[in-house]
C-alpha cells in the first residue's frame, strides 16, 4: 500500500493586494519634552522623536514599511484652553508631510490617552463639556492636516483609558470610582461621535474609526452555563460596548488592538460568580509584562468582528520582550492567524506592529521593550532588531514564505535535531 501524501501546504501565505504593512507609535510615548499634559513630564526625553522623527521614518522606509500609525499631542497644540499654538501645528505638518513624501499611508490618532493639563483641571473626561472641547480641537486641526492623513483614529482604547484612570487608578486622574468611570466612558463615546461627524463634514470621503483594545475570552468549563454567560458578558462589555454606545454607523473601519486572552473559571466552592483566571497560575507562555501569548485569540476576535461587515485594521499588536527571537515567533504566529481569518472572511486591510521603536510604556516605564527597533535611551541610538528584518521580508513578499515558517518548526525533521543528542 502506498504511503499517503503529506497534507501540508508549502505555498506562501499571501495577503490581499494593497495590504498595509507598518508599525505604530504614540506621541507622548516617543516624543519627549511634554510638560503640558496630565501625565506631566513622566516620560522625560523618551526617544526624542520630536526632533528625530525624520531619521526614524527613514528607518521605517528602509525596513520596507508602506504605512505608519502615529498620534499628535493635544496638550502641545492647545496648551491653554481655547488657545492654539500654530508653531506646534506647523511642526506636526512637517512630521506628517515627511511620511507622505515617502509614499506612506498615514493613520493619525487624535487622542492617545493624554489630556491637556487645563482639561484635567476641569475634571477631564468626567466633565460633560469634554466632548465639546475635543470637537473644537478636531475642527481646528483636521483642515490643517487633511492633505497628509489617509485614516483617522479619533480615540485610542477608550476602555483602557477608563481602566487605567478609574478602575486600577494607576494612570491620571488616579480615581477608583465606578460612577466617575461610567461618566467618563459615556463622554468618550459622545466625543467620538462629535469628532466623526466633524471630520466627515470637513472631508466627506475620508475614513474614521477608533483603535479598540479587544480581548479574546474562553471558559475553562464549556459545559458550565454560568461560565458561558460570563464569557458572553465580558465579550459584550469589553469588545462591543463602545460600538453600541456610538452606533456602528459612526465607524468606517474597525481598529483592533490585540494583546490579551482571558480565561474564565467557576469552581462552585467559594466563589458565587465566575472569575478571570490569573494567567500566572497556568504557567502559560507570557510576555515580559505577564500577558499571555495566544495567537489563536486574534483569529477569534477578527471572526467575531467580521459580523459588522466593515474593513478591519490591526492598529496594534506586539510583544514586550528583551528576547527578540520570541518577537520573531510572535510575529509569525500572529500573522498566520490573521491570514487564516482573512481566508475565512474577515476583511482585514492592514497590520500596524506595536511598536516601531522602544518607548515609554505608561505606568510600566521604560523597561518593557516593544520595538522592532531597539533604542539606547542614554545615547538615543537606534538599532533594528532581527525581527525588523523578518518583518521586512514578509512585507516584500506581501505574505509569509514557507522558508520563514521554519522558525516555527515547519520543515524541520525531528531525526535531524536528535542526531546530536538533546542538551539537558
Amino acid at each position: 500500500m502506498d504511503t499517503p501524501k503529506e497534507k501540508h501546504d508549502h505555498a506562501a501565505l499571501i495577503f490581499p493586494k494593497g495590504f498595509l504593512w507598518g508599525a505604530g507609535t504614540s506621541a507622548y510615548q516617543v516624543e519627549g519634552g511634554n510638560i503640558n499634559s496630565d501625565w506631566e513630564d513622566q516620560a522625560g526625553q523618551a526617544d526624542d522623536q520630536y526632533n528625530l522623527y525624520e531619521s526614524d521614518f527613514n528607518l521605517a522606509e528602509s525596513l520596507g514599511h508602506n504605512s505608519h500609525r502615529l498620534s499628535i499631542e493635544w496638550s502641545r497644540i492647545e496648551p491653554v484652553d481655547g488657545e492654539f499654538n500654530q508653531t506646534e501645528i506647523e511642526h506636526y505638518k512637517k512630521v506628517l508631510k515627511t511620511l507622505k513624501d515617502k509614499g506612506f499611508t498615514v493613520m493619525l490618532t487624535l487622542h492617545h490617552f493624554t489630556n491637556p493639563t487645563w482639561l484635567a483641571e476641569k475634571g477631564g473626561w468626567e466633565n460633560f463639556r469634554a466632548p465639546y472641547y475635543f470637537e473644537r480641537f478636531v475642527k481646528k486641526i483636521v483642515p490643517e492636516f487633511s492633505e497628509c492623513v489617509d485614516l483617522w483614529v479619533t480615540i485610542n482604547e477608550p476602555g483602557v483609558l477608563i481602566w487605567g484612570g478609574y478602575l486600577s487608578a494607576k494612570w491620571p486622574p488616579k480615581r477608583q470610582d465606578n460612577w466617575k468611570a461610567v461618566k467618563a466612558y459615556w463622554n468618550l463615546s459622545r466625543a467620538h461621535k462629535k469628532a466623526y461627524r466633524a471630520i466627515h463634514k470637513i472631508i466627506p470621503t475620508t475614513k474614521v474609526g477608533i483603535a479598540n483594545n479587544l480581548a479574546s475570552f474562553d471558559a475553562f468549563h464549556h459545559h458550565s452555563i454560568r461560565e458561558g454567560i460570563a464569557e458572553w458578558l465580558l465579550d459584550i462589555f469589553n469588545n462591543h460596548l463602545f460600538y453600541k454606545l456610538t452606533g456602528i454607523c459612526t465607524h468606517d473601519f474597525l481598529g483592533v488592538n490585540y494583546y490579551f486572552n482571558q480565561y474564565i473559571s467557576f469552581n462552585g466552592e467559594k466563589a458565587k460568580i465566575p472569575s478571570i483566571v490569573n494567567i500566572q497560575t497556568t504557567k502559560k507562555d507570557v510576555s515580559d509584562l505577564g500577558w499571555e501569548i495566544y495567537p489563536e485569540g486574534i483569529f477569534d476576535v477578527l471572526m467575531d468582528l467580521s459580523d459588522y461587515h466593515l474593513p478591519i485594521y490591526i492598529t496594534e499588536n506586539g510583544l514586550a520582550s528583551t528576547n527578540d527571537d520570541r518577537r520573531v515567533r510572535f510575529l509569525l504566529n500572529y500573522l498566520k492567524e490573521i491570514y487564516h481569518a482573512i481566508r475565512t472572511g474577515a476583511d482585514v486591510k492592514g497590520y500596524f506592529h506595536w511598536s516601531l521603536i522602544d518607548n515609554f510604556e505608561w505606568a510600566d516605564g521604560f523597561d518593557p521593550r516593544f520595538g522592532l527597533i531597539e533604542v539606547d535611551y542614554a545615547t538615543q541610538k537606534r538599532t533594528p532588531r532581527p525581527s525588523a528584518y523578518v518583518y521586512k521580508e514578509i512585507i516584500a513578499r506581501n505574505g509569509i514564505p514557507h522558508d520563514l515558517l521554519k522558525l516555527l518548526g515547519h520543515g524541520i525533521k525531528v531525526k535531524d535535531v536528535l542526531k546530536g543528542g538533546i542538551e539537558e
